[in-house]
C-alpha cells in the first residue's frame, strides 16, 4: 500500500559557542538546523524512525526517503548547519547537529527507536556519529579548536544503514583529486605525464598497474601538500595572536579518478567516461564539485587525512545492527567503498546486499528503488524495528 506523505517541518535550535561566526546570518552562538518529518498519512503507528542526514546536502526529496515513507516507514530528513555550502564545514559540529535531531526524534516526536540511514555522504557521517555516541572521546577539532563531543550527550542510535555510501569525504577526495595540477594558484600548470584529460593524455585506459600506483601516490602527495600549507597558515596566524583568523581557498581539479575512464578498475556496471555528476572532464573544474571551496579548519576536519569521519575506522566502534547496500551500477560509490565499510565492522557483522543494475540515486529506475526499499523494510522488520 502506498501512503500519502505529510511533510512536517522540523527545526532544532540550540546554543553552540564558537570563536567566530562560521555560517551566514543569525546570532553568533546559536545554531538553527532545518529538516522534515516525512510521516505516512494513515499508516499504522510506528515506534521507529529513520534519520537521513548528509553533511551539507538536503535530502528532503531524494527517492529513497520518500519511497520508505510512502511504504509506511516514518522518516526524518535532516539538514546540518551548513546546508548547500560546505566551505566552512566542521565534521565534528555536524555530528553535534545530528545529535540534536536524534534527541528531537526521541524526546519531542516520541519515537522509541532511531535508525541512522546513511545515504552516500551520510554513510560515514552516521558511522562517525554512532562511534562517538557509543564511546565519545573528541574534545577538539583537527585544527585544535574546542568541540565537545565527549560531553555533548550524544544519544546512540539503535541501528545503522549504509545505503550507496562512500567511505568518507576525505578518502573519496584523495581518490578523486587531480594529481596533474602542480600549482594550486594556477590549475593550468600541469604535469603532462599525469594528465588523464590532457591533449594528448598522459596515459590512456586500460591503465597499467604501474601507472595506477604512480597516479595514486601523486594524489596523496597533492593532498598532503595542501594540508601542510593549511597547517602552516594556521600556525603563522597563531604566532601573530590571530587565534580565529581564517583563510579561504579554491581546490581545483577534484574529479580525476582513474575509475571514471577505466571501468576495469574497481569494476561494476557504471557507464564508462561518466560519473554521478556528468562528464568527469567537465566536473573536474566545475564550481559545484567536492571541496571546490574550502577554509583552513574545514579542510583539516573534512578533506584531509586528519579527518575523524572515516567510515570504516568508525565502523569498528559500532555495536548496533547494521545493513550495507551496494548499488552495482553506482557511478559515485564503486564496489570498494561498500567492501571497505563492511570490513570495518568489528563488534557486529553487518548484513550485506547488492541491488543489481542500480545507479547512485535510482533516478529513472523505479524497479531498483522498489527493490532497495523492500530490502530495507525487510531488514527493519527482522531486526525488531
Amino acid at each position: 500500500m502506498a501512503y500519502e506523505i505529510d511533510r512536517i517541518p522540523v527545526t532544532v535550535v540550540f546554543q553552540d559557542r564558537s570563536g567566530f561566526k562560521e555560517t551566514y546570518g543569525g546570532s553568533q552562538d546559536w545554531v538553527l538546523c532545518e529538516g522534515q518529518h516525512l510521516r505516512p498519512r494513515g499508516a499504522p503507528p510506528s515506534s521507529t524512525v529513520l534519520i537521513f542526514m548528509h553533511p551539507s546536502g538536503v535530502m528532503n526529496h531524494l527517492p529513497m526517503p520518500a519511497a520508505l515513507a510512502k511504504a509506511g516507514i516514518p522518516v526524518m530528513t535532516c539538514g546540518s548547519r551548513y546546508p548547500h555550502n560546505d566551505t566552512a564545514l566542521i565534521m565534528e559540529k555536524v555530528a553535534i547537529d545530528l545529535g540534536h535531531y536524534v534527541r528531537h526524534a526521541r524526546e519531542v516526536l516520541g519515537y522509541e527507536k532511531v535508525v541512522l540511514a546513511g545515504w552516500s555522504g551520510g554513510g560515514s557521517l552516521s558511522l562517525f556519529y554512532q562511534a562517538q555516541a557509543e564511546k565519545p572521546w573528541i574534545e577538539a577539532t583537527p585544527a585544535g579548536d574546542p568541540v565537545d563531543l565527549k560531553g555533548a550527550g550524544l544519544i546512540p542510535a539503535d541501528g545503522v544503514l549504509q545505503l550507496a555510501a562512500h567511505v568518507s569525504r576525505a578518502i573519496t577526495l584523495s581518490e578523486w583529486i587531480d594529481p596533474a595540477i602542480t600549482d594550486e594558484l594556477d590549475p593550468e600548470r600541469r604535469d603532462p605525464a599525469l594528465d588523464i584529460y590532457g591533449e594528448p593524455p598522459g596515459a590512456t585506459p586500460p591503465y597499467s598497474e604501474d601507472f595506477q600506483a604512480t597516479y595514486r601516490a601523486a594524489q596523496k602527495t597533492r593532498i598532503d601538500r595542501i594540508t601542510a600549507d593549511v597547517r602552516q597558515r594556521l600556525e603563522d596566524f597563531r604566532k601573530k595572536g590571530l587565534t580565529h583568523r581564517e583563510h579561504c581557498f579554491v581546490v581545483h581539479g577534484t574529479m580525476a579518478d582513474l575509475r571514471w575512464l577505466d571501468p576495469a578498475i574497481d569494476p561494476n556496471g557504471r557507464r564508462p567516461g561518466w560519473c554521478y555528476m556528468g562528464d568527469p572532464r567537465v566536473v573536474n573544474h566545475s564550481p559545484a564539485h567536492l571541496a571546490r571551496y574550502s577554509s583552513l579548519r574545514s579542510w583539516l576536519s573534512q578533506w584531509s587525512a586528519d579527518s575523524r569521519a572515516d567510515g570504516p575506522a568508525c565502523a569498528a566502534h559500532v555495536s548496533v545492527p547494521a545493513l550495507v547496500v551496494e548499488n552495482t551500477a553506482d557511478d559515485a560509490c564503486t564496489p570498494s567503498h561498500a567492501a571497505r565499510i563492511v570490513a570495518g565492522f568489528r563488534q557486529v557483522t553487518p548484513e550485506f546486499h547488492r541491488i543489481e543494475g542500480a545507479t547512485h540515486y535510482y533516478f529513472g529506475q523505479p524497479d531498483k528503488l522498489a527493490a532497495a526499499r523492500d530490502l530495507v523494510i525487510d531488514w527493519l522488520q527482522r531486526n525488531g524495528f
